[in-house]
């Protein structure tokens, strides 16, 4: 028999510019803390401290999509299982206070007793890339439609002369003409209103560009990521990038198809109660991957016929349509998680044979 004490449970409590660890031992002895800095030299130090009270067995750390990403990462490449920890439970907190050593130490008492057991994603392949394009068109996105609307507001409040111009165009007309706007005394109202729109509107521009500049690339990433998952019916690159950013490089690290569809807030939640026997829509998960999943079966609604058959046969059942919808995007995340599983693992054996070949 292995000898409880020498197996040894890390735990980690993740800051910007350093990390807190404690170590226990397998009859949850805690055998000390120390802190380090968030850097590669740091990660080194932390792993070889934790090595010499024993054998690493496993390390939960905070933040492993944010500041806990880096030490996550450097962690699986030296074979030490990493687990994603969640944020103390708060009741606990309250009854005990909180400091960065007791969050460490709560972190590897929750993998001690299996409490968290979840693998964080790798980041290290096309899916981290796909990520971070996703990033930068959604702030784009999102600045876009912020200088649309206050477009919108300048024109509503603007002089009647300048108003009567651009009232009646559609959005494209109305921004090209605000573009070629120009204020030849900013200290009146009309040419305030004139430098602003123009501003706004070659902002618009600017943005349209970058946008369809990142549509592109996000584009081609996705059809070399996962071929199959375009492929399928309704499933385009924005809602196909949302589910491979939801798996990660990794998606074997959800158990099964009924892992991705908690995580993309799809499985059905049991709201039973005496004699109604019922089941109710999932509001966790990952609000973008349900969003995703919700966007592919409307489309397949609108001119898919089986999906409307299915549709016609449960409401006639006694279902309402917000069920038969949660039903559909259950059947979609099974069908989406089997794809992107047989896309990855192609990948992943079309990489191992490329270093096989250089071998």
């Amino acid at each position: 028999m292995s000898d409880p004490s020498r197996s040894i449970t890390g735990g980690v409590d993740t800051h910007k510019d350093f990390y807190v660890a404690a170590a226990i031992d397998g009859l949850g002895r805690i055998l000390g803390t120390e802190q380090f800095p968030t850097t590669p030299r740091g990660y080194r130090r932390l792993l070889r401290w934790l090595r010499r009270f024993g054998d690493v067995v496993a390390v939960g750390v905070e933040g492993t999509g944010a500041w806990g990403a880096g030490l996550a990462r450097y962690l699986t490449a030296e074979g030490v299982r990493v687990v994603e920890v969640d944020r103390p439970n708060r009741q606990r907190r309250r009854r005990r206070g909180k400091s960065d050593p007791a969050d460490a130490e709560a972190a590897a008492r929750a993998v001690l007793a299996g409490d968290q057991t979840g693998t964080p994603k790798a980041a290290t392949g096309m899916v981290e890339a796909i990520r971070l394009v996703r990033v930068a068109r959604r702030s784009a996105m999102k600045a876009r439609t912020q200088a649309a609307n206050q477009i919108h507001s300048v024109i509503d409040t603007a002089p009647e002369e300048l108003r009567g111009q651009l009232l009646g165009l559609r959005e494209n007309e109305r921004i090209a003409k605000c573009s070629r706007l120009r204020a030849t005394d900013p200290t009146t109202p009309a040419g305030a209103a004139k430098l602003t729109l123009s501003t706004l509107a070659r902002r618009w521009l600017a943005l349209s560009d970058e946008i369809k500049t990142l549509d592109a690339q996000l584009e081609r990433l996705v059809e070399a990521t996962a071929p199959s998952l375009v492929a399928a019916k309704g499933i385009g690159t924005e809602t196909a990038s949302m589910l491979l950013t939801t798996a990660g490089d990794n998606p074997g690290r959800l158990s099964s198809e009924r892992s991705f569809a908690a995580v993309c807030g799809s499985s059905p939640v049991d709201a039973s109660s005496g004699r109604q026997q019922r089941h109710r829509l999932n509001r966790g998960g990952d609000r973008q991957a349900n969003c995703a999943l919700y966007l592919i079966v409307l489309n397949r609604l609108s001119w898919d016929p089986r999906t409307k058959a299915y549709m016609q046969r449960r409401l006639a059942e006694g279902k309402t349509k917000k069920e038969v919808i949660r039903c559909l995007k259950r059947y979609v995340a099974r069908e989406v998680y089997n794809l992107i599983a047989k896309d990855l693992a192609g990948r992943s054996e079309a990489a191992q044979r490329r270093v096989q070949l250089a071998a």
